[in-house]
C-alpha cells in the first residue's frame, strides 16, 4: 500500500475534527463539544509547539491521522513525544496506516538529539491497540495516570 505521511495543514481541519469526533465516540463512548473540538484542531494547527497532527494519505484520501505533543523531562534533559489523536478510518484497519505514521515520527524523533522517547496512553481494555503498540517495541510503565478536570 503506497501511504504518504504529511503533515496537517489549515485546510485539513474538518477533517481532523471529524476524526477526533469519531475517536472520541468509538473509544470513550464520548460526545464532544464540537465548538472546543474545532477551535482546539484549529489551535493546534495554527501553532506547532502545541502539537503537529500527521496524516496518512493513500491516492489522495486521508486515511488515519496522529498527533504529537512535548513533555520536557529536567530529569533527564530531553523531550518525550506524545503520541495522541491516533485514529484510523475503519475501512482502512489492520492495513498498517498506524504502523506507517507511527515510524514516520519514529524516525523523526530518532534525527532529533533533543528527543529521548516517545510515550502514549492507551485505554485500559483496548487491548487490540496494546497488542500493537507493545508490537512496535513500545512497553508498558510503571507509572499510573491521574488527571484532575475539570478545574
Amino acid at each position: 500500500m503506497p501511504l504518504t505521511i504529511r503533515r496537517g495543514v489549515p485546510s485539513d481541519a474538518d477533517l481532523i475534527v471529524e476524526f477526533n469526533r469519531r475517536l472520541a465516540e468509538e473509544t470513550e463512548h464520548k460526545s464532544l463539544d464540537l465548538a472546543v473540538l474545532r477551535a482546539g484542531v484549529m489551535a493546534a494547527l495554527a501553532d506547532e509547539a502545541k502539537g503537529p497532527y500527521f496524516l496518512a494519505e493513500e491516492n489522495g484520501r486521508v486515511l488515519g491521522q496522529m498527533q504529537i505533543t512535548y513533555e520536557f523531562s529536567d530529569w533527564r534533559n530531553g523531550w518525550f513525544w506524545w503520541i495522541q489523536g491516533v485514529y484510523v478510518q475503519a475501512d482502512a484497519r489492520g492495513r498498517g496506516v498506524f504502523r506507517a505514521l507511527y515510524h514516520h515520527v519514529y524516525e523523526a524523533a530518532r534525527r532529533d538529539p533533543q528527543v529521548i522517547g516517545l510515550r502514549l496512553y492507551v485505554e485500559k481494555e483496548n487491548h487490540a491497540a496494546q497488542r500493537t503498540y507493545f508490537n512496535l517495541g513500545m512497553k508498558e510503565t510503571d507509572y499510573l495516570m491521574l488527571e484532575r478536570f475539570p478545574l
